[in-house]
């Protein structure tokens, strides 16, 4: 299990499930973004907004594929965790870069 699989806090030894140590992990906390960046765009596309099919397969293949290192990168340069996690989704999906994060406030990301 890689450091990204669970959250560490001192706290946790002491009295976190093995099941919330994941849930508040970097992997299911910046998946569960990419799921809604997929389901949004996917929504978008529906409502007739210029998004194909293939940019929504795109997303949700690489819902899971996270660059940790490349993260950090744009977060140093852009200070913003989510704008850094919008550019390096991009980055893995070029075909979806674009309309990745379209319409959204941040507060769509870290509030759901």
């Amino acid at each position: 299990m890689s450091d990204n699989d669970t959250f560490s806090n001192p706290l946790v030894s002491r009295y976190a499930s093995r099941d919330m140590v994941h849930i508040f992990s970097n992997n299911s906390r910046y998946g569960t973004w990419r799921k809604l960046w997929t389901a949004l765009a996917d929504e978008e596309r529906i409502s007739g907004l210029s998004i194909t099919e293939e940019q929504v397969k795109a997303l949700e293949d690489n819902i899971h594929n996270i660059d940790y290192d490349n993260v950090a990168q744009y977060e140093s340069s852009l200070r913003h965790d989510v704008m850094a996690h919008v550019k390096a989704y991009g980055d893995v999906a070029p075909e979806a870069a674009g309309i990745i994060h379209l319409g959204a406030t941040s507060c769509f990301i870290t509030d759901n």
